[in-house]
Formats: structure tokens, C-alpha cells, sequence
């Protein structure tokens, strides 16, 4: 089957869907964009906006709201975050195509989800961040070598599907990695967002940024973070990347300061504005209530 003819649904038309959407369209994939509410109201009336170079620039993308059973796919994105990710999931229960990608974090594992969907699941994480501003996307592009797009079997097996994913990715030209355990990058990733993002909260208020630059707050992301990365090895968590293991044996004072450098980036001035930091603040205590549970569940307390 030629790239044209591949035909890819994107469930969630926020940041990463948007990003994943422009360049899968002009890779010259049949995309289309399931979206709700003002977005689809903005998508219909003035395509997909992007900004690029200083520039507003528009893509044309098939939108829909409404999805048929027999509508088939070659893939399914699912990019919701993770607070919603198994309404998103119930919404596709029953459609017939047979590969749902979800692009999302996770704290406790599959099984809700396979409940759900069953063997069509192939867990995924994007290599993309941003915001949409009055319906604009502003996409933020971390270096290639630094974060790409994962994906994998859930049993780590090289399959006829992931393959394929991977020529899909590599013909839009979007750097990618196969992982052998998905659940555990997943988990490693999901305490790094926990211990960083929650950090930027008090009592599930956005602090402001003078108290978020402080000492205090790089301190308190420090000691979350090397808490919980013990807590997921004790629970048989293999920590990856394995470079997060040195985190563990890193002073704290040097954690510090890099906590503290990144603090002070851009990247966390717009997780403070409001869109961003209600939303986000959702999915943050839904990871953590949910690792809390995996922790429960393999006999390990972390308060």
C-alpha cells in the first residue's frame, strides 16, 4: 500500500494532534482530524493554522465529529491527554480499524485499556510540544536527537504493524524509536512530568513566577523526582531512558541548579498561563493518583 493511500484518523486536535496532522499531510497521507466544540468550528472555517518562521500560515485537513463504525483506518492517533484518554478510547470501542496508537502518558499500565480496545492498542508518545493560541498552533521542536517519537508492542515483539508505523514516520520525515517495553518508558516518563509539573502547583494553584523560580521549588522537584524513581525500580520498573538512574545518584545541590536554570525557560513561562496550566494541572494529578495505585498495587508506599 502506497503512502497515499494509507488512511489515518487523528483523534484530538489540540497541540500534539495538530503537529502530527500537518506533517503526515504533507507527507501526502489521507488524514483526517476528529475535533469537537470551537476547535472544529476554527478548523472548518480556517483550516489548520501553524506558525512557522514569524509567519500564520494555513493546511487544508478533512475534519470530522462524528465517527461510523465501519469507517476504517490503517492507524488511529489517539493524542488526548491522559485524563481523557480512555473516554477517547470508549469512543473508539467499537469502530472496526485495527490499530489505535495512543499517544499519551501512562502511570499504571495497559490492562484499562486493553479492556477497552483489546489487542488493537499500540502504545505511543509524541516527540512534540506547544500551544494554540486564538486558534493558532505554536509548535515547540526539541533537537532530533533529543526526543522523537516512541512507539512499540506491548510484549516488545518486532510486528508487521510496527513496521509499517515505522515507514509511515519515516516517509513524513519524523524521527522515531521502537521501544521493547513501552510500559516502562511510559511509567519513567509519566514520574518526570509528575515530579516537574507538579512542582509549578501549590494546593492545585499555579504559583506565581517569582515563587516558581525560587530555590525551594527546584528543591522540591528534586527530591520528588529521585523519590519516585526509586519507588518505580523497587516496584521492577526498568528505568528508561537509563540515564534518568543517574538522577538517583546526582547530588542534590546539582539538581538544583538545574532545576532552577529550567525554571526560568520559556517552556515553563507558558505552562504558567492559564489554557495551559488548568489543563495540564488535570492530567499531572491523574498520573500521579494513578501511580499511586501501581505503587499500591506492588506493595511500595510513596506519600
Amino acid at each position: 500500500m502506497s503512502a497515499k493511500q494509507d488512511r489515518i484518523l487523528i483523534f484530538g486536535a489540540g497541540v500534539i494532534g495538530s503537529i502530527y496532522a500537518i506533517k503526515l499531510i504533507e507527507a501526502g497521507f489521507d488524514v483526517s482530524l476528529f475535533a469537537s466544540s470551537n476547535r472544529l468550528k476554527s478548523l472548518r472555517e480556517n483550516g489548520l493554522q501553524y506558525k512557522e518562521k514569524g509567519t500564520v500560515k494555513s493546511i487544508q485537513v478533512k475534519v470530522i465529529d462524528k465517527l461510523e463504525n465501519d469507517d476504517v483506518y490503517d492507524f488511529i492517533f489517539v493524542t488526548v491527554r491522559y485524563d481523557r484518554s480512555e473516554s477517547a478510547l470508549l469512543a473508539l470501542k467499537d469502530n472496526q480499524s485495527k490499530n489505535i496508537v495512543t499517544m499519551t502518558s501512562n502511570s499504571i499500565g495497559f490492562s484499562s485499556w486493553l479492556d477497552i480496545v483489546g489487542d488493537r492498542l499500540l502504545p505511543a508518545f509524541p516527540g512534540f510540544g506547544g500551544q494554540i493560541k486564538d486558534g493558532v498552533l505554536h509548535a515547540r521542536y526539541l533537537p532530533k536527537i533529543i526526543v522523537a517519537t516512541v512507539f512499540g508492542e506491548m510484549n516488545g515483539v518486532m510486528t508487521e504493524r510496527i513496521e509499517k508505523l515505522a515507514k509511515l514516520f519515516k516517509t513524513a520525515k519524523l524521527p522515531y524509536v521502537i521501544k521493547k517495553d513501552m510500559q516502562a518508558y511510559l511509567i519513567t516518563h509519566s514520574v518526570s512530568d509528575i515530579a516537574m509539573l507538579s512542582g509549578l502547583y501549590f494546593e492545585n494553584k499555579i504559583m506565581d513566577k517569582r515563587t516558581v523560580r525560587s530555590r525551594k521549588t527546584a528543591r522540591k522537584i528534586t527530591v520528588t523526582l529521585k523519590a519516585y524513581l526509586r519507588a518505580i525500580q523497587i516496584a521492577g520498573v526498568a528505568i528508561d531512558p537509563p540515564m534518568l538512574k543517574m538522577v538517583v545518584r546526582f547530588p542534590n545541590l546539582f539538581l538544583d541548579l538545574f532545576f532552577m536554570i529550567w525554571l526560568r525557560t520559556k517552556m515553563v513561562s507558558d505552562m504558567l498561563l492559564p489554557d495551559y496550566a488548568n489543563s495540564a494541572n488535570n492530567e499531572i494529578v491523574k498520573l500521579r493518583n494513578d501511580l499511586m495505585t501501581f505503587l499500591s498495587q506492588n506493595d511500595i508506599n510513596r506519600k
